[in-house]
């Protein structure tokens, strides 16, 4: 493996994903979300980050997986995502994190044709840890065009 590209992997609906770990730029345990009136349901709201308003999205719902109650491992990764021709910060709330890691394989293997859960453009490719199958987001395309005007609200 000459490039050894890092990943934070992490846990939503039971599923093991990965974001390459430049765009993740802190790592927070579950804290109180300041709610937006009339803003959609994967907008959750506002928190602040050493005085920085960041608004954060349920990745859940983005992914289009059905929500679930938040428990002691549910954390707000704030990530720099493209958003508009820029990086913004956004946090994203997750099920868990699980560690930072390297993939078995420098390689991914492209997304697959029929995406089931979510859509395949969401996807950058599809790796391994372990043996097991390593999702990793493309969060050019998680975040699209479609998104500017919610955070633009926020």
């Amino acid at each position: 493996m000459a490039n050894n590209v890092q990943y934070v992997t992490l846990g939503i609906a039971g599923e093991l994903l990965a974001i390459p770990v430049e765009r993740v730029r802190e790592i927070l345990e579950l804290q109180q979300i300041s709610q937006l009136p009339g803003a959609p349901a994967i907008l959750l709201g506002m928190i602040d980050v050493r005085g920085q308003s960041v608004p954060v999205i349920d990745l859940r719902l983005k992914l289009g997986f059905i929500p679930r109650e938040d428990d002691s491992g549910t954390r707000i990764m704030v990530i720099s995502a493209p958003i508009g021709g820029r990086d913004a910060l956004i946090g994203v709330k997750v099920d868990c994190v699980h560690e930072v890691s390297v993939l078995d394989s420098d390689t991914l293997e492209p997304p697959p044709e029929a995406a089931v859960e979510w859509r395949a453009e969401h996807i950058a490719g599809v790796g391994r840890r372990n043996g097991q199958f390593v999702t990793v987001l493309n969060f050019e395309r998680v975040f699209g065009a479609e998104d500017i005007s919610v955070f633009d609200m926020a």
